[in-house]
């Protein structure tokens, strides 16, 4: 009995069929086309871009306006502080919708709509800020 070998072939997985939209968007968020990433690193990234966003609020919105006032300190360090938070929350939430999309995750448009809508916010936010500083 003689037992026949095939050759091995190194295959590609091929890759998904995508949308235009779903290309555009790869396109916008400048991925490579063969790297992949997993549902687990999507889920940790969005948790530590809403982390961000989650201390940020804390910090402008009770923290800032009502805690420290009342036993008399860190006036005026609120935009400043409101900028530089919010400035790392907006890069957290880009990295994580760029997970969420190299992982082909299934709620990645989800995630980028409301992601962006947190980006929006952040912006409106970091304007009014820096208005607030200039003033």
């Amino acid at each position: 009995m003689s037992a026949t070998v095939e050759p091995t072939t190194t295959r590609r997985a091929a890759a998904p069929e995508r949308s235009p939209a779903d290309q555009f968007m790869r396109r916008l968020l400048r991925l490579p086309e063969g790297r992949t990433s997993t549902a687990a690193e999507a889920r940790s990234a969005f948790q530590k871009s809403l982390a961000f966003t989650t201390c940020r609020c804390l910090l402008m919105y009770i923290i800032f306006p009502f805690v420290l006032p009342a036993v008399g300190i860190a006036r005026g360090v609120g935009p400043v502080i409101g900028i530089v938070i919010g400035l790392l929350a907006m890069v957290s939430i880009v990295y994580s919708i760029r997970r969420f999309w190299r992982a082909d995750h299934s709620k990645r448009w989800h995630y980028t709509i409301f992601g962006g809508v947190i980006i929006v916010v952040l912006i409106f936010l970091t304007v009014k800020d820096t208005a607030d500083l200039v003033s």
